[in-house]
């Protein structure tokens, strides 16, 4: 779009735009270019600095606000650094003197274009990645996950503290970057950090920042993740084992949204989300002196358990099925599948590394396997040899006891599995691994 009162200068600027295959929109005044621009899609500006209904710098900065995708270049009979700079500070693409500059127009254009075209680029990988970890992609659909993937989606919309708990490998970051990418933070930056990878000293360094002369060899002022954060979501993983000492500074951050750096005696004001995550019993922790009461309660706001993989037994072909997949057009473009006896080892694995571990599984079963069917003899030998839990049923066993005897409790209860659980006084997400373990469909 051409904005420019010179009626000539318009006509002539578009014959020549026209000429590169651009399709050009012409405008007179300013209020006549916001009338386009809302109802047409424009991807450059090439405004007039002085018009008739006011200044083309300050023009741009309403276009960049209303209007974030559009290059604006300016264009001025009498250009002066002032104006320049201010054009710049704007969100102008460029500044340019009529006449002098003339040659410039069109590559200027041609590059404002490519600007624009590598930002859609940029936007389009970035809604892939926020896609991958959708709640849409978090495969599962036992009772127990389906539970924890419902509580995340209820606590997404809300800057609500979160609290994921489960052993390793259930997918705690995952879940953490699902929250964050449906909730109103999902344009701003997640970042996450394992307090479990640093010393006390570089731990705090790495989520408050320092200023230089903090410590030796802190020539020049560094960001915290906390910082990089700010308007989205820090994951702070492994949160039980950050230090006794770090954890009243994440207290203050709860509290207060505010931190101090390292070396600095100035307050900064930060706003972001905190998720934290553990496999740790922190009751046990702050009953043990290792972990604050105060910093539990402010993050156990909002508790989700993540079951473990053998909770969910159910839910292992569709895992190992997607895995497959993943590998096989990853490694070698071929359709894979899996044997009955694959399967059936796959089940009866304990998975004690839960998802991760079976992950691993896969790959390597995909890997040797040159794209043949996966049968036993593609699984680590600690999986082959596993044995089934019903394998070993006797009428003398004390597990075919438990099994009647669950049987019996599910049936006076008209199948209400958290009822059962209760009466038999154990967790529910045991009681489920108990059914898929005795086969009480």
């Amino acid at each position: 779009m051409i904005i420019d009162d010179e009626e000539k200068l318009r006509s002539l600027l578009k014959r020549i735009i026209s000429l590169e295959d651009f399709r050009v929109l012409e405008a007179g005044t300013l209020k006549a270019a916001l009338r386009l621009l809302e109802k047409e899609a424009v991807d450059v500006a090439l405004c007039d600095v002085k018009l008739p209904d006011g200044n083309g710098v300050a023009f741009t900065k309403i276009i960049k606000e209303k209007f974030p995708v559009v290059e604006v270049i300016l264009l001025t009979a009498y250009g002066n650094i002032a104006d320049g700079v201010a054009a710049i500070q704007n969100g102008a693409f460029n500044y340019i003197t009529k006449g002098d500059d003339n040659a410039r127009i069109i590559p200027l254009i041609s590059q404002a274009i490519e600007k624009k075209q590598l930002r859609d680029r940029i936007e389009q990988l970035n809604q892939k990645v926020g896609n991958n970890h959708s709640f849409e992609n978090i495969l599962g659909t036992s009772p127990p996950f389906l539970e924890s993937v419902e509580l995340a989606k209820i606590v997404a919309p809300n800057a609500t503290t979160v609290l994921l708990l489960g052993e390793t490998g259930t997918g705690k970051e995952v879940f953490a970057q699902a929250i964050h990418n449906a909730s109103k933070r999902a344009q701003q930056p997640f970042v996450a950090l394992n307090c479990s990878s640093f010393s006390r000293e570089l731990l705090e360094s790495e989520i408050f920042g320092y200023k230089a002369g903090a410590f030796t060899n802190a020539i020049r002022d560094k960001k915290g993740l906390i910082e990089e954060a700010d308007k989205g979501t820090l994951f702070l993983d492994e949160i039980g084992e950050m230090p006794v000492e770090l954890q009243s500074k994440l207290l203050r951050v709860l509290e207060s949204s505010e931190y101090i750096k390292l070396g600095d005696t100035k307050t900064m004001k930060v706003n972001v989300r905190i998720i934290a995550a553990t496999n740790r019993d922190l009751q046990k922790d702050v009953s043990d002196g290792k972990f604050r009461e105060d910093l539990f309660y402010r993050l156990n706001v909002y508790t989700i358990n993540l079951p473990a993989l053998r909770d969910r037994k159910k839910d292992i072909p569709l895992l190992a099925k997607f895995f497959i997949s993943f590998f096989s057009e990853k490694i070698n473009g071929t359709e894979i599948t899996m044997s009955s006896t694959f399967l059936e080892k796959l089940q009866q694995h304990e998975w004690k590394g839960n998802i991760r571990e079976l992950k691993n599984a896969m790959e390597r079963a995909v890997i040797i396997s040159n794209g043949a069917e996966l049968d036993i003899l593609h699984l680590p030998l600690e999986i082959r040899e596993a044995q089934s839990k019903n394998s070993t049923l006797s009428a003398f066993a004390l597990s075919s006891i438990e099994k009647l005897h669950i049987q019996r409790v599910l049936i006076h209860t008209g199948n209400n599995k958290a009822e059962a659980a209760r009466l038999l006084n154990i967790g529910l997400a045991t009681l489920y691994r108990k059914i898929e373990d005795y086969q009480l469909y």
